[in-house]
């Protein structure tokens, strides 16, 4: 399997990586800076040339643009939209609308721009489904949001679950399979030490789910712990 994975400098992208390394697949990682990603650069450098390092801003139609050359001619058969920010965490009276349009660019437009430009790398997939997966979070949901606050962050995501339906309507007949997926409360940089899931079992759950996707499963919005989350 060929992957392309984004974001994967720290935290769920750089353990997806590791693991998918382990297992013997083949990955594209993006980072912003590669000279500053030296975890991601150590797994490429261990990996036998399954792990490519590519620079990448999912902000940046030219980074973008140049992710896709990067590909080339090559089959892709999984897409991960894992590449995001946190943005400030204030109040409605005290929004940042400038970082707000930031924080969207990244969590929402950024996915848009990937899927789009390796399109034609992904319909190149012999795999019985060509994946797309868009790593969003539960804070995206409006079924669960029930403490306010968070958003920019909180209505970035909502936007990436709302792109990904689209996807999965429009990208159907094609073979591809689109979804959304819940990480959890991750301990990360971004979640935090006081998160109650480490990253490895996250992302372990997470590859579980990815691996055995069907038809049936498309535009769903799944929970890294099992089932569905709810929209």
């Amino acid at each position: 399997m060929r992957w392309v994975v984004t974001g994967t400098n720290r935290g769920i992208g750089l353990e997806m990586v590791r693991q998918l390394a382990a297992r013997g697949d083949e990955v594209v990682a993006t980072v912003r800076d590669v000279a500053a990603a030296h975890l991601t650069r150590a797994l490429a450098d261990a990996s036998g040339g399954k792990v490519r390092v590519v620079a990448c801003d999912v902000r940046s139609d030219a980074d973008v643009g140049n992710l896709a050359r990067e590909v080339g001619e090559l089959p892709v058969d999984v897409v991960v939209n894992n590449a995001g920010v946190m943005g400030k965490m204030l109040s409605l009276e005290g929004l940042d609308l400038a970082d707000a349009v930031s924080t969207f660019d990244a969590n929402a437009l950024g996915p848009i721009r990937v899927v789009r430009a390796l399109l034609p790398a992904l319909s190149r997939s012999r795999a019985s489904v060509k994946r797309v997966v868009q790593v969003s979070s539960g804070m995206g949901s409006i079924t669960d949001n029930t403490s306010g606050g968070a958003y920019a962050y909180r209505m970035s995501k909502a936007a990436l679950n709302m792109a990904n339906k689209s996807m999965s309507v429009d990208l159907a007949a094609r073979g591809f399979v689109c979804i959304v997926m819940n990480p959890g409360w991750v301990q990360t940089d971004m979640g935090g030490s006081g998160a109650n899931t480490p990253v490895d079992v996250s992302v372990r759950n997470m590859l579980g789910r990815i691996d055995a996707l069907g038809p049936d499963d498309n535009g769903a919005f799944f929970d890294h712990k099992g089932g569905t989350f709810p929209y």
